[in-house]
């Protein structure tokens, strides 16, 4: 835990009292005494500190000063083909950490109708992931996931509204990674499309093409849909960031 999130509604007076998992992580881990402290972020707002006023039975209160917006030039959205539950666990926390805004969870062909019923997609376990993966970047930026059970929708209906580029991820692409269209732009937006363990299908690449996509591939090797979405986008980050210099 990098970063101590609150909930606005917890703030009164710019003072807050914890329980419970932060406070025992204040307590146990940071070993914090009255007068310390601590990295603080509100969700969906401002980023400061917060000095530990009282310890008391277990609980303890901060008084908390916002000094910051948080920062990200590079504003990505991941449109995902809902991998296994236990693999979009991973993606969920580590694309979070890795500066994602929004997650699109769809229906391809080659994507399990039963994956649709794990329990990782209920509301409250998805949020303590993404809460998780803020914790540890240090972000109060709290990305949102809207699940898409069919293709057709999505890609219709859905996509013609997302604005930025569109990018997809697929062995065979012709394009290569050096020539993605990346600006360097401060406030680029990019719509990263990747897709489950088997591939995309023909019908679906024609369809992301057909929406002005640009396709790239990473090389030979066939990677893991976790593996490739946090060596994409940090690849994405560097090149960003070395466009921008």
């Amino acid at each position: 835990m990098n970063l101590l999130l609150l909930e606005s509604a917890e703030l009164t007076d710019n003072q807050a009292t914890l329980t419970g998992r932060r406070a025992e992580h204040l307590l146990k881990v940071l070993r914090v005494v009255p007068g310390d402290t601590v990295r603080v972020g509100v969700i969906g707002s401002r980023l400061g500190s917060g000095r530990v006023m009282s310890v008391e039975g277990g609980a303890v209160r901060l008084e908390v000063e916002l000094e910051r917006d948080p920062v990200c030039d590079l504003q990505v959205e991941l449109i995902l083909a809902l991998p296994r539950p236990i693999m979009l666990q991973r993606i969920l926390k580590q694309a979070t950490v890795l500066g994602v805004r929004r997650f699109h969870l769809i229906r391809s062909r080659r994507v399990e109708k039963s994956f649709f019923h794990s329990p990782v997609l209920e509301p409250t376990k998805i949020r303590t992931l993404l809460l998780e993966g803020m914790e540890q970047a240090m972000d109060t930026w709290l990305p949102e996931v809207t699940i898409h059970h069919q293709f057709k929708p999505f890609i219709e209906d859905v996509l013609p509204s997302l604005p930025g580029q569109g990018l997809i991820a697929h062995p065979d692409a012709a394009g290569s990674f050096a020539q993605m269209p990346v600006s360097g732009r401060a406030g680029q937006r990019l719509l990263l499309a990747v897709g489950p363990e088997g591939g995309w299908s023909d019908h679906e690449l024609e369809r992301f093409a057909d929406a002005g996509f640009y396709g790239f591939t990473m090389g030979n090797r066939i990677l893991h849909v976790d593996t490739a979405v946090v060596s994409l986008l940090a690849q994405l980050q560097l090149l960003y960031d070395l466009r921008n210099r």
